[in-house]
């Protein structure tokens, strides 16, 4: 029952990401075919791959709400199987044989695809010592730091990839960027914070290694969201 609000709160997160993103996929792309349901279970089956091993195998006693929030709340209201269901009955009804049997065969595969890539591509980077270097006396976990930064890649991406395609006054695109990295941000610094106290029983005498992991996070996600428009720009 404690876990009820962080999955609601990540549900809600998760329920209006969705709809951005399969809102203006269907705009750029158009409606013949269900890009918008592909591209969201797509993206969600990669997230949940790559944030399984760094939130919950990797587990931080403290952050058990958070896990919550993200794998079942916000990545469960995310994707989407009976929106799946009901677009491939549809194109079924319409006659559209081809179209369905591609929605169901791309959609499956794809999806195994890409949340196999994420466990693997996670599973590299904890694979070294658990992901934690020991450098001039910081501790710095750096696979928590790189799983960041492809998500704040993956973000920036998607967001500028849409908002260039879809019809939108300058300074709600703008809002949008802000508020979506600016969430992310506050959150992937969070977990490095709640990840830094459960490995250090004396806060005090890591003071400068978790500014100092805070520091590098927030400037490798913001470079990286950053290189991530400059790349989506180019399509």
């Amino acid at each position: 029952m404690d876990q009820l609000l962080p999955v609601a709160i990540g549900g809600a997160f998760g329920a209006m990401a969705r709809f951005l993103v399969s809102s203006g996929v269907y705009q750029w792309l158009g409606k013949d075919f269900p890009y918008g349901t592909l591209v969201v279970n797509i993206l969600g089956s990669f997230l949940l791959g790559l944030l399984t091993e760094s939130l919950l195998l990797n587990r931080v006693a403290f952050a058990q709400d958070y896990r919550s929030a993200i794998l079942i709340g916000f990545i469960g209201a995310f994707t989407t199987f009976s929106t799946f269901s009901l677009d491939t009955v549809y194109l079924l009804e319409q006659g559209q044989l081809p179209k369905a049997m591609i929605n169901i065969v791309g959609s499956i595969g794809t999806c195994l695809v890409a949340i196999w890539l994420g466990l693997i591509c996670s599973r590299i980077l904890f694979a070294y010592d658990g992901g934690v270097i020991h450098l001039l006396g910081l501790k710095i976990p750096f696979a928590l730091i790189a799983v960041n930064c492809m998500v704040a890649f993956l973000l920036g991406f998607v967001i500028t990839l849409l908002l260039d395609k879809v019809a939108l006054q300058a300074d709600y695109a703008i809002t949008i960027r802000v508020i979506v990295i600016g969430l992310f941000l506050t959150f992937s610094v969070l977990y490095l914070l709640l990840f830094h106290c459960d490995q250090c029983f004396f806060i005090k005498d890591y003071q400068n290694s978790m500014v100092s992991v805070i520091v590098i996070n927030l400037l490798a996600c913001s470079l990286t969201a950053w290189l991530s428009q400059v790349v989506a720009r180019q399509f």
